[in-house]
């Protein structure tokens, strides 16, 4: 069992020693607790001057609560025993007469059109660079022979918002390498045909950013 505590990093979760003051994974400043007691208020303390006029706020908030609520009981009383005006007119029978309501004029609905609004396209999100790995190991360049195969990995930053791609592969010259590229266009083989003096460059593009790598071929 370590005798030194650890604490873990509030950004990336990774635990480490409380010597420490930045996480090591991802450099997160390590933000110490406060350990400090908050003071009691006059307020909450029985015998004061201060709880004692607490007490009587209390007591009156409640007498004025309890007054506007019977006041709004009343108003909504009052609203609802009142009678229409055309009830209160008696007519030649002793009944109150009833007079119907006259029907505004409908608007022609042809002659208003009203346009749906237009919706804002969605902006396309562009990657910061894009990376082509071969294993662990990042490539700008590199030699492959004839007939050997290789298989490479593109990486788009910031990975977060673009976890999949997609990615296009691409070579100025297929007749002397060949790609076959993954169903998630993340990976890529690249078959050596033939040789070519001056190299071929792979193309690896996300987005509209590109990633160039020159293949040098030998026998």
């Amino acid at each position: 069992m370590s005798v030194i505590p650890e604490v873990k990093c509030r950004r990336c979760g990774e635990s480490f020693s409380a010597l420490r003051s930045r996480c090591p994974n991802c450099g997160t400043r390590r933000v110490a607790q406060s350990g400090r007691t908050p003071a009691t208020t006059p307020g909450t303390v029985k015998g004061t001057a201060a709880y004692e006029r607490a007490e009587t706020n209390t007591k009156w908030q409640m007498i004025f609560g309890i007054i506007l609520v019977v006041a709004v009981i009343l108003a909504v009383v009052v609203m609802v025993t009142v009678r229409p005006d055309g009830l209160d007119n008696p007519g030649t029978s002793g009944q109150g007469t009833i007079t119907a309501p006259t029907p505004s004029p409908t608007p022609d609905q042809s002659a208003v059109i009203i346009q749906p609004p237009t919706p804002s396209p969605t902006p396309v999100p562009i990657p910061d660079s894009v990376k082509v790995f071969f294993f662990e190991d990042e490539k700008d360049e590199f030699t492959e022979k004839v007939g050997e195969v290789v298989k490479l990995r593109a990486v788009a930053y910031p990975v977060d918002l673009f976890p999949n791609g997609p990615y296009t592969w691409s070579v100025n010259d297929e007749s002397v390498i060949k790609l076959t590229v993954s169903e998630d266009t993340k990976e890529c083989e690249v078959l050596c045909l033939a040789h070519h003096p001056g190299g071929v460059t792979l193309t690896v593009s996300c987005n509209g950013v590109e990633k160039k790598v020159l293949i040098y071929t030998k026998p």
